[in-house]
């Protein structure tokens, strides 16, 4: 097992390599120019059609509102990577790496434009009705016969990808907080998680855009009034976490404890790759949920797919990382001192809810737990969606029913299991999916310019811009 796990580790090494690094921030990089910085320019656009999409268009097609293909999506993003993932960066890789994390998002918002763009222009309507879309869509749809294994190639890496990533791995992490702050025992999580998870999905996208709808803002709200009040407290310190962050990011940082120092390359590698892997901004997952909005406009739900990363990382990791930064901690030994909690030499679940408990005591923790709870589920939740729709895409309707069941078994299964070699496993699936995604939008981009700054070919309305 542990050559196993030593060639995987070596795979993974190779796939989230500089290349991968190259690739996604290049990508998001030339889209935001081709684009003349839309994300920036028509962020509060975004969030005006964000309010508005409460409401699905008149004669729209699709499966649910765009609000609620949003939370869909955010119920996939935001997850574990939004506190464990963060928390695990910033060990890694220093304070510099939430610099990198949040160039990630910055141009990612453009990148999750464009895939939800195509996901609406390229989707298609199924026999039953439902209306599926995605990578391997707009692959199939968009670059035409030849480029179709490549479309099949992200399903694969897709559907298996989902049952690590998103299901075994953030049922394992509820089961762990489960019993380290409930004492409760791992099978007991995994039978209540696999039947809540059940009972959720077995209804389709429309109940799981329901359930994420109200889970997704509550729990969201919460942890960031549990962050902001700690970061109030400690106003006078934020520039200076701030200017931290941005000179880690280029300098490397050293610190006591048992963090021994980080290479400005591990401030990079870490920040962009827990930045992608918390707000999915490349990977094109979230095209699908965003492929089943009630709107015949590709542009507007285009915005609102960006609002995701936007809101992921620019916000919510934003409020980790500066929790984290933050917050100081007693020294071992009584002595009335305190360090920075980063420095402590925790990492993952443990240091954020260190942090958070040390400022605000007997609540911070809490905070922690039930928001990894909540956002874990909810994770598993979005993604299962994800799995079906690429399972589907493979070998048809009729696998969505085994794929479900199978979706529920690996809940528990993961729950009460040792996961090393799955999150490894996961890792790797997950660069193999961002790498098809990637070169349909960079050979897909001409469609994507034409349907922002000229006529929408789908509904023949005027761009964005008014052109």
């Amino acid at each position: 097992m542990d050559i196993i796990a030593k060639y995987l580790n070596g795979i993974s090494d190779l796939v989230w390599g500089p290349a991968m690094l190259v690739l996604l921030l290049c990508t998001g990089i030339y889209l935001t120019i081709l684009l003349r910085f839309l994300p920036v320019r028509k962020l509060w656009t975004a969030i005006g059609l964000l309010i508005k999409g409460r409401e699905a268009g008149p004669g729209a097609d699709g499966e649910v509102t765009p609000f609620q293909s949003l939370m869909t999506a955010l119920s996939a993003t935001i997850g574990t990577g939004n506190i464990v993932g963060v928390a695990t960066a910033i060990t890694l890789g220093g304070p510099g790496a939430v610099f990198w994390m949040w160039l990630t998002a910055i141009f990612g918002m453009a990148t999750k434009y464009a895939e939800a763009v195509l996901a609406v222009h390229y989707r298609e309507q199924q026999p039953d009705g439902r209306m599926v879309g995605g990578p391997m869509y707009y692959i199939k749809n968009g670059l035409g016969r030849n480029w179709s294994w490549l479309g099949v190639a992200f399903a694969i890496f897709a559907a298996i990808a989902g049952l690590g990533i998103g299901n075994m791995i953030q049922a394992n992490s509820v089961a762990e907080i489960s019993d380290a702050s409930l004492n409760i025992a791992p099978w007991v999580t995994g039978l209540l998680l696999a039947t809540m998870t059940f009972l959720v999905i077995v209804g389709g996208v429309k109940r799981i855009g329901r359930v994420a709808e109200l889970l997704v803002p509550f729990m969201a709200i919460a942890y960031l009034l549990a962050g902001v009040s700690i970061i109030v407290t400690h106003y006078d310190a934020v520039p200076e976490a701030l200017h931290l962050i941005v000179t880690s990011a280029f300098t490397g940082t050293a610190a006591s404890g048992g963090f021994a120092g980080a290479a400005t390359w591990a401030a990079i590698r870490f920040g962009v790759a827990r930045g992608v892997f918390s707000n999915e901004a490349g990977l094109g997952s979230a095209a699908i949920a965003h492929a089943a909005a009630k709107t015949n406009n590709e542009v507007n739900q285009g915005l609102i797919a960006m609002l995701g990363t936007f809101l992921d990382t620019l916000i919510v990791c934003s409020i980790t990382a500066l929790v984290v930064i933050l917050a100081q901690i007693p020294t071992v030994g009584g002595q009335e001192t305190t360090i920075a909690a980063w420095t402590s030499g925790e990492t993952g679940a443990k240091l954020a809810a260190m942090a958070f408990n040390a400022e605000l005591p007997n609540i911070g923790q809490w905070v922690v737990t039930i928001g990894l709870i909540i956002f874990a589920f909810t994770t598993i939740l979005g993604w299962s969606y994800y799995g079906e729709r690429s399972a589907e895409f493979l070998f048809g309707a009729k696998v969505i029913l085994p794929y479900r069941l199978l979706w529920v078994g690996c809940v528990f299964i993961g729950a009460v299991s040792e996961l090393q070699v799955v999150w490894t496993i996961s890792d790797i699936m997950n660069a193999l999916m961002a790498i098809p995604n990637l070169i349909a939008l960079l050979l897909l981009s001409g469609t994507i310019g034409a349907i922002t700054f000229r006529i929408n070919p789908a509904t023949d309305s005027k761009s964005i811009d008014g052109k």
